[in-house]
Parts: C-alpha cells; sequence; structure tokens
C-alpha cells in the first residue's frame, strides 16, 4: 500500500490535492482532520529524557545495548 501524507491549506472549504505522476490509484480513500502546528511533548517526559541524559554523559560506560536491555526485562517477567 502506497501513502501519501500533506498538509493543505483549506481555501473557501476546499482542498486541491495533487497526486505524484507516479500514483496511479483509480480510487483513494482521503481522511481530514486539522493539522496541528505545535508538537506538545508532556514535561514529565522531558523531565526523564534530560535526567537519564545527565546520567548517560556523568558515566557514558553505564550505558547498555538495547538487545541486552530487553533480555534483562524478560529474564525479570
Amino acid at each position: 500500500m502506497e501513502a501519501i501524507r500533506k498538509i493543505v491549506k483549506v481555501v473557501d472549504h476546499q482542498l486541491h490535492i495533487t497526486l505524484p505522476s507516479g500514483f496511479n490509484a483509480e480510487e483513494v480513500e482521503v481522511i481530514i482532520f486539522p493539522a496541528t502546528s505545535e508538537f506538545q511533548i508532556p514535561q514529565w517526559q522531558i523531565d526523564q529524557v534530560r535526567e537519564r541524559t545527565d546520567k548517560y554523559l556523568k558515566n557514558p560506560d553505564s550505558a547498555i545495548e538495547m538487545d541486552d536491555y530487553f533480555k534483562q526485562i524478560d529474564s525479570e517477567v
């Protein structure tokens, strides 16, 4: 399945969408919802990332590979 995502301006309650030349579908599904210009990251998540970054910068050797981390989690379950 090929998907195209575009942000387009609404003018007089109408949209104009030009499809790429290689897009040859006879029929398409259109889903419309308001685009948001701001991307909100919760403050708790920002704080957590900063804390983890500080810990890593103080001791880079403490970092573990993601695969090892998942193995560790699996062994605890």
